[in-house]
């Protein structure tokens, strides 16, 4: 499946003008009247319910094969920038990053599902014990590749709002190392096993790995202190964080955060290959128990179950509230999901489209036309919005700017929209599985 950005109210659109009601006086066509999915006879609604998840899965490889080949490219412009640290390896390094989120930005839309990216933790249906033994032997990575908002101060020092210098972190301590509230490690050389021993040591707020971790280290803080009204560390409404060529030429911790960046790349590229793996047809793998095949086979029921269950809630809970709303309620970019690189409306705008490219795609042929729309409706209504928020971010305002009232009320009041029609379309979401036979709470 091609991963796709095309607005999916065209598609229902489409949809809608080949399967209307109405017929010209040429037709000789009987009239077929619409069945629900859960109303099909047994063997027609397995086989439909079968094809819907073939196609999930092959969406979940899909994305996560093209996420991988970005994250190796990053990779290799992190290995080019740290073996000859200059100024335009610098700036390709940070293209390489913003690369690499394009593609792993509308896998997301596969999180809070029971599925491999992040196990158990995450069921609207819970597995049996030897399932949930099967499913937690993929890693449940999620944690460890893009887990946010991180607390920098452990990774690197940060400069606060009176100008003060922070020290006792990972790439100052050529030690043993204590996160706060977690464990000792001796942290004495840099490599993945140590920031995989590190990450969420002592609580989440102790992120040590994955994009977040790249992000911090390559652009620095874009930290605006008091509602973007006392700005010491970068200045200007379109201005990311600006971390000196020097902290990888001539400070005495360059080679340790040169060590750093290579570490937290290899292991992304580790997790996402266990994801590969997961999806990968074949004995063992996620995708043969997710058809219902194969000896960890999961009821059609419970898949869908799940699958419903975690695109309302990452539409609506995650991606509207946590990333959006949170931030847009305080007035703080340290709530922001790319806070460093000022990328976060990239981050919206790709995980909406992930979530319209598994409805449209996969389920939305099977559901009544006035059901598809209404979500036809509130879809090209979210959409006009999120274009609003990528197009003032590249031209007048990044995120931060526009989640301060005061900034411009507009912007503003464009997000608080964008956060509500998130909900209400996530809300639909119970009528899409009622379609299908599945109750959602």
């Amino acid at each position: 499946m091609t991963l796709k950005t095309t607005v999916i109210a065209l598609s229902f659109a489409a949809t809608l003008a080949l399967t209307g009601c109405g017929s010209s006086s040429d037709d000789k066509t009987p009239a077929t009247s619409f069945v629900q999915v859960k109303d099909l006879p047994a063997a027609e609604k397995a086989a439909k319910i079968k094809a819907a998840l073939t196609a999930y899965a092959d969406y979940a490889l899909t994305s996560y094969t093209k996420a991988k080949a970005d994250a190796v490219l990053l990779q290799t412009a992190l290995t080019t920038f740290t073996a000859t640290p200059t100024a335009a390896n610098l700036t390709a390094a940070k293209d390489a990053w913003l690369a690499s989120r394009e593609s792993y930005g509308v896998t997301e839309i596969l999180r809070l599902s029971c599925g491999p990216i992040d196990g158990t933790g995450e069921c609207a249906e819970a597995p049996n014990a030897q399932h949930a033994a099967f499913l937690d032997a993929f890693g449940a990575p999620e944690g460890q590749l893009n887990a946010w908002p991180l607390d920098e101060n452990m990774i690197d020092y940060t400069t606060d709002d009176t100008g003060a210098v922070t020290a006792g972190n990972i790439i100052d301590t050529a030690g043993n190392f204590t996160p706060t509230g977690g464990t000792q490690v001796d942290a004495t050389t840099i490599n993945k096993e140590l920031i995989a021993a590190l990450n969420e040591n002592g609580g989440d707020a102790n992120v040590a790995t994955g994009y977040h971790a790249i992000e911090f280290l390559l652009w620095g803080q874009d930290q605006d202190y008091v509602s973007q009204t006392a700005d010491n560390i970068t200045h200007g409404a379109t201005v990311a964080g600006q971390r000196p060529l020097t902290d990888y030429t001539t400070d005495a911790n360059a080679d340790r955060r040169k060590a750093y960046l290579n570490a937290a790349a290899e292991l992304i590229i580790d997790d996402l290959d266990s994801m590969i793996t997961a999806w990968t047809p074949g004995a063992g793998s996620y995708t043969e128990a997710l058809v219902g095949e194969g000896s960890n086979a999961l009821a059609q029921e419970d898949a869908l179950k799940n699958i419903f269950s975690g695109m309302a809630n990452f539409l609506g809970v995650e991606l509207a509230n946590e990333r959006i709303e949170v931030a847009r309620a305080a007035e703080s970019e340290e709530d922001e999901h790319s806070c460093f690189s000022d990328n976060t409306h990239r981050d919206i705008d790709l995980n909406y489209i992930g979530f319209k490219d598994v409805l449209g795609d996969i389920f939305k042929d099977n559901l009544s036309t006035g059901l598809k729309t209404t979500i036809e409706t509130k879809i090209t209504s979210i959409d006009a919005k999120v274009k609003t928020i990528n197009d003032v971010a590249k031209s007048t305002a990044h995120f931060d700017y526009q989640i301060v009232e005061a900034n411009s009320p507009a912007n503003y009041a464009n997000i608080t929209a964008t956060v509500t029609e998130m909900k209400a379309l996530a809300s639909d979401m119970t009528d899409v599985a009622a379609e299908y036979g599945i109750a959602l709470n």
